[in-house]
């Protein structure tokens, strides 16, 4: 299946909501409903006004089977390098097993070096087994203990 990736838009912003509040923990935290919540329309707005951030939607016969958000953090340390980070990964359900997940990585992984990032990282829930075996399998390393602090309700 040929795979194409661009930037995402304001008219994907449904099916990328729809994505993420379809598992377990999206559906916890996501209010995905037509008419779309306006808050979704905000924050596409604030990621696509900055240039330090790249939401992406992968696309198969140009339907949307895929989205990730890939930020670029410039920082002092390691010699003022700059860090990728790559989060709200999904693949949608019809599409999954297949391989697209891979390739999806292999293409923000490529856009991070294009950009002349020292690292790649993410983070990714306790509870999803299978995508830290996954993010095992394409190389990435449980080097650190990522915390967080919630400072509001979802």
């Amino acid at each position: 299946m040929e795979l194409t990736y661009r930037r995402a838009n304001y008219a994907d912003v449904p099916a990328i909501v729809a994505m993420l509040a379809d598992d377990k923990l999206g559906g916890q935290r996501e209010a995905f409903a037509d008419p779309l919540p306006d808050v979704y329309y905000a924050a596409f707005a604030r990621i696509d006004a900055d240039p330090n951030n790249l939401l992406v939607v992968a696309l198969a016969e140009e339907r949307i089977v895929g989205t990730l958000q890939l930020t670029f953090i410039p920082y002092l340390t390691f010699k003022g390098g700059t860090r990728a980070q790559i989060e709200a990964v999904r693949v949608h359900r019809d599409f999954r097993g297949q391989g697209l997940g891979r390739r999806f990585f292999e293409w923000a992984i490529a856009c991070a070096k294009e950009r002349d990032c020292h690292v790649v990282q993410l983070t990714t829930n306790k509870e999803r087994d299978r995508a830290r075996d996954f993010y095992d399998a394409l190389g990435f390393e449980a080097s650190h203990d990522g915390m967080k602090l919630y400072l509001k309700p979802w």
